[in-house]
């Protein structure tokens, strides 16, 4: 996301505080995916997963990736906590 243009981004913070479901991991996904592919030209995706960690209420997303001109895959992982 960024400061002031709202119509970058995902909508992930609005999915955060519905009950954790194999429908609501799709969305997620989905809308992580649809965001990438729309707004970052310079990557070819390979797979987003995002991992629920019962314990602590956290998602972990990972997104993996490669750069156009390359064929070494990146994985960027990122914790993601549902704040009250």
């Amino acid at each position: 996301e960024r400061s002031f243009h709202p119509e970058i981004g995902t909508q992930v913070h609005y999915l955060l505080f519905e009950n954790f479901s194999s429908a609501v991991k799709l969305a997620m996904e989905r809308t992580i995916i649809d965001s990438i592919e729309k707004y970052e030209p310079r990557v070819r995706l390979i797979d987003v997963q995002i991992e629920e960690s019962v314990d602590t209420n956290d998602l972990i997303v990972n997104i993996i990736f490669t750069l156009k001109n390359t064929s070494n895959p990146v994985t960027i992982s990122t914790l993601i906590s549902r704040v009250r």
